[in-house]
Parts: C-alpha cells; sequence; structure tokens
C-alpha cells in the first residue's frame, strides 16, 4: 500500500468529498492560499465560490455555516487552531450542538469544524489547546481525533457527509507523518475504535498524538512489558466496548490525554472502565495528562504536557513495578 502524509491524507479527503457532492464548501480565514496546508490547490479546483476566503471573525463564520448548513450545504470550517474554537463558542459549541434538538431533529446541521490542535510545538498557552474534554461536553458534537494519516483520511471523509456537527482535531506534530492509505475509496465509521498493538499485559488507551508516543514506548517497553495501545479514534461517540474487551484481557489500564488531567477524556473513560469492568481490574487504573496549569512556552513546556517518561512510568507503576 502507498505511503501518504497525514497532512496530504487531509487533502485528498477534502478534494474527493468536494468531487463527489457539490453542497460541501470551504471557508475560513487565508483558505485559498492554504495557509494550514489543508486547503492547498483547491481555489484552482472548485473556484472561489466553494472555497472561500472570510473576514478575521470565527463568530462570523461559524454563523455563516450553520446558515449554510440549514440550507442544505455541508460546510468545512477552517478555524486554524482549536484556541479559536472559544471565539466562535457561542456558534460552535452552543448553537451548532443544540439546534437539531432544540428543533425536534426536523433540520440537520452537517458542519465540520476544522482545528489544529495540540503543543508540543513552543507555542505557550494561547496556540497549544488539545480541549476535548470541553468538546465531549457538549451534547450534540462528535469528536474525531486521528492519529495516524489513514485514520485521518478515512474519518473526515465519514465526518464531511454526517448529518450532524462534527469537531475534528488535527495534530499539529503529526502533520507530516507518514502511514499506509488506501488509493481506493474508503469511510472509517464513527465509534469504532482501533487496536494499534496488540499485547497481554497492560492495556494503554491514546489518541491522536499521544497514541504515536504510547507505541514509541510500547516499542521501548518491548521484551519487559508487552503493551496494548487501543485508539478510540472519536471520543464522540466513544467506543467504551472495545477498551473494556482489552480491559478483561490485560487487567490493567493506563490512560493517556493530552488534555488536562482534572476533569479531563482519561477521568471520563477511567470511570466507564470502573462501571463496566472493575472485576477485571487487577490494578488502580492510571492516568497520564497534562498539569491544570497553562501550557507554558519553549523550555517549559515539558513541566506541563505529558511526556514518553511519564507513559512509561504509570505503566510500571499498574505494573507493581514501582
Amino acid at each position: 500500500m502507498r505511503q501518504t502524509m497525514y497532512l496530504l491524507a487531509i487533502h485528498e479527503a477534502l478534494e474527493e468529498e468536494m468531487r463527489r457532492d457539490e453542497t460541501v464548501f470551504y471557508l475560513g480565514e487565508s483558505v485559498r492560499v492554504g495557509l494550514m496546508g489543508t486547503s492547498m490547490g483547491l481555489l484552482e479546483k472548485f473556484g472561489p465560490e466553494r472555497v472561500m476566503d472570510t473576514p478575521l471573525s470565527e463568530h462570523a463564520i461559524a454563523g455563516v455555516a450553520i446558515g449554510a448548513a440549514l440550507t442544505g450545504y455541508r460546510p468545512i470550517v477552517d478555524l486554524m487552531l482549536t484556541s479559536f474554537l472559544w471565539a466562535c463558542a457561542d456558534e460552535s459549541l452552543v448553537t451548532a450542538p443544540e439546534w437539531r434538538f432544540i428543533h425536534g431533529g426536523i433540520q440537520t446541521l452537517p458542519i465540520v469544524f476544522l482545528a489544529g490542535s495540540g503543543g508540543y510545538m513552543k507555542m505557550g498557552p494561547d496556540h497549544s489547546m488539545h480541549p476535548a474534554a470541553t468538546v465531549m461536553h457538549r451534547p450534540g458534537m462528535k469528536l474525531a481525533v486521528p492519529s495516524t494519516p489513514y485514520d485521518a483520511k478515512g474519518l473526515l471523509k465519514t465526518a464531511i457527509r454526517d448529518n450532524n456537527p462534527v469537531c475534528y482535531f488535527i495534530h499539529l506534530q503529526l502533520m507530516t507523518a507518514m502511514g499506509e492509505v488506501p488509493e481506493e475509496e474508503y469511510t472509517i465509521p464513527f465509534g469504532v475504535a482501533d487496536i494499534k498493538r496488540e499485547g497481554k499485559d497492560v492495556t494503554v488507551v491514546a489518541t491522536s498524538y499521544m497514541a504515536k508516543l504510547a507505541l514509541d514506548v510500547a516499542q521501548e517497553l518491548e521484551g519487559r512489558i508487552d503493551v496494548e495501545v487501543v485508539d478510540p479514534r472519536t471520543l464522540e461517540p466513544l467506543d467504551i466496548d472495545t477498551i473494556v474487551a482489552s480491559v478483561r484481557k490485560t487487567g490493567r489500564v493506563v490512560i493517556v490525554d493530552e488534555d488536562t488531567k482534572r476533569c479531563g477524556v482519561g477521568a471520563e473513560i477511567g470511570m466507564q472502565i470502573m462501571e463496566k469492568a472493575f472485576d477485571s481490574l487487577d490494578a488502580p487504573i492510571q492516568r497520564v495528562g497534562a498539569a491544570n496549569y497553562p501550557i507554558a512556552s519553549v523550555l517549559m513546556e515539558q513541566y506541563i504536557l505529558p511526556q514518553p517518561k511519564d507513559i512509561v512510568a504509570a505503566i510500571e507503576a499498574v505494573m507493581g513495578r514501582r
């Protein structure tokens, strides 16, 4: 199978879906020049009516997308970075996820909020957010967090075809990652986790860039601890059944999330494991997450965000080796 870059896999999904469905269009700040790389060349292929540069107003961008979706279009909103979700929170995190419920399901709201996410780029507190828990806390909003080029393309195509609003996080550290991507048409259903690595000693649940770090750690520990890595791929809907099945096999679990540890994704998944598989646990659940602190810039960033050594320490702790 051919090797493709994560960013190019996203671009392929966008181009293929825009060709497949004329109601799909792309809007955001500087998207015609492809500032974030996802929309490079789309203007030349689809024209200014479907690749639309917008004013510097996230609130207006999200509002236009909601209006367009209500009239039968499928807008893809490029917010550049997840930090700008807050600039349009009333539209993106309140109005969009609640609209279908408020109106009794008589209307659909097919919008994808595309945003670069995550730290490890030394960009400080303003542009290093990975607000997965915030999005999960908004009923009606779906959340995709792909960790590989294969997942990135398949999940984006599914997101564009979904009749509900979807937040789609592109981790900035993964944009140049390479991986296998089929040339033929495929989609990945939401709510279906993927076991990235089989193991028998401990389950590590991780998404996005954390899944990559977890796989690196699993490789490092090979021969000493047999680590199974489960990537949920979407956090809403969440495939808790695959996670529980893995925990029942290994008896131990570590949950790794880049969002803050307090009230984070790890706490939610950990509690669901306790509810559904407490009798299978041979040790307390371990969580690895960001400190409850603004993300520091440059050299101090490493003391806030999860590091490989933190994952190793959590695995060793749950195995009783510390």
